[in-house]
């Protein structure tokens, strides 16, 4: 999945959200997923895709990003739950095994 996108993760439900934007989901999971990357996710383990929204363009991501990152927390909560009610791990419809299912530094 090559094309820009907000996203947010979440460590459980209701619990510590992530807001990111990247052109490469996939990828960017993965660098989320296997802590590859120093940062707030992995010191939170922050791993679980709530909710991403597609953009046209990278402009326009971030500057949903930046929308998002202002609202109030509940505002966000609402958001997750519009579509995503029972906070699933959307990552795995896109192909990405379940979390606490070991997943290598390397993606196998």
């Amino acid at each position: 999945m090559k094309e820009p996108c907000v996203y947010i993760l979440a460590s459980q439900p209701y619990g510590t959200l992530y807001i990111g934007v990247t052109s490469d989901l996939l990828g960017r999971l993965m660098q989320h997923r296997t802590d590859a990357l120093p940062g707030f996710t992995r010191q939170y383990r922050v791993h679980m895709l709530v909710r991403y929204e597609p953009c046209d363009t990278m402009e326009q991501a971030i500057g949903r990003e930046k929308q998002l990152k202002r609202w109030h927390r509940q505002w966000k909560i609402n958001l997750i739950e519009s579509e995503n009610p029972h906070w699933v791990d959307l990552a795995v419809g896109l192909g990405l095994p379940p979390l606490g299912q070991a997943v290598r530094r390397d993606g196998c």
